[in-house]
């Protein structure tokens, strides 16, 4: 129209008229969103309601999604089990080392395919890939006479190095966008700054890429500390090396199964896993987006 500027009219060409446009789609990706959490989330909040519900509504034939008649009787079945601590230590030691030792040792691998060039690197990588397509069941058998021929059978070495292995693949691929991400220019400066390869390897480099470790980090550390495989194949006399995924199997019973004790075991083994991710979540969420940029 005349005298009305372009963008201003009322029609849906106009501003307002782009956002009915857009606004159902919007709300369509929102619900969607929501529905999506709630159908997560609702196996987790099964599980924490039945480690407070007492037997007999556990056992009931009419589930309700909520108890007027909270119990702490499951829990303390949980706790009084005589190795249920030392469980939780193992699981522990055996994470804790899972995610120090892969960090490190995929930052420097990563850093090495990024930066040096050498024969078979590319293949180097593509088996790198290859490894992390490879089914870990199809591999529990080899890894046990591994595992008994280097007398690691019945001790904690024997869950830590198969989920350290395990873990590089993926660990290398997502941490080399990283160091690939942090220019070269910057090294090149702080050459001419006077800084070895080590230094700016460790001051310079490792706080770029710190993100993409704490991403990844926390897949190591789920991966370690819900095994069950590892722990019940290489675990076999010794119960004092067991973590707490076999902890869970005291609450199988032949004749009936305590599924109150199974489901506070398993609220007591989450806990940890939400501690991890609220310490981590910043660096979770940057490092997932990508927080180096050229």
């Amino acid at each position: 129209m005349p005298g009305q500027r372009p963008g201003q009219g009322s029609g849906p060409a106009g501003p307002r008229g782009r956002l009915r446009i857009r606004r159902p789609w919007r709300l369509a990706a929102e619900a969607s969103a929501l529905l999506i959490a709630v159908v997560v989330a609702f196996p987790l909040y099964w599980m924490v309601l039945s480690a407070f519900k007492p037997a007999g509504e556990i056992e009931s034939t009419r589930p309700r999604p909520w108890t007027l008649d909270p119990s702490l009787d499951s829990f303390r079945r949980v706790f009084q089990q005589q190795e249920f601590g030392r469980y939780f230590l193992n699981s522990l030691t055996v994470a804790v080392s899972v995610v120090l030792v892969s960090a490190l040792i995929a930052f420097l691998a990563a850093t090495a395919v990024t930066r040096f060039r050498f024969r078979f690197r590319t293949t180097l990588l593509i088996m790198f890939l290859i490894a992390q397509m490879v089914p870990v069941e199809g591999l529990a058998i080899p890894l046990f006479f591994l595992m008994r021929d280097l007398g690691q059978l019945n001790t904690l070495g024997a869950l830590i190095l198969p989920h350290i292995a395990f873990s590089l693949p993926f660990a290398i691929w997502m941490l080399r966008g990283f160091v690939k991400a942090v220019p070269e220019a910057l090294e090149e400066a702080a050459a001419l700054d006077g800084a070895s390869r080590s230094r700016f390897l460790w001051q310079i480099l490792f706080p770029l890429v710190f993100p993409g470790l704490v991403a990844t980090s926390v897949f190591s550390f789920i991966s370690a500390w819900n095994d069950f495989l590892f722990a019940k194949s290489f675990i076999i006399s010794d119960t004092s090396q067991s973590t707490l995924p076999m902890a869970l199997l005291v609450f199988f019973k032949p004749d009936e199964n305590d599924w109150g004790g199974i489901m506070a075991a398993s609220t007591v083994m989450t806990i940890p896993v939400l501690v991890f991710f609220v310490l981590v979540q910043r660096r979770l969420v940057s490092g997932l987006g990508g927080a180096v940029k050229d």
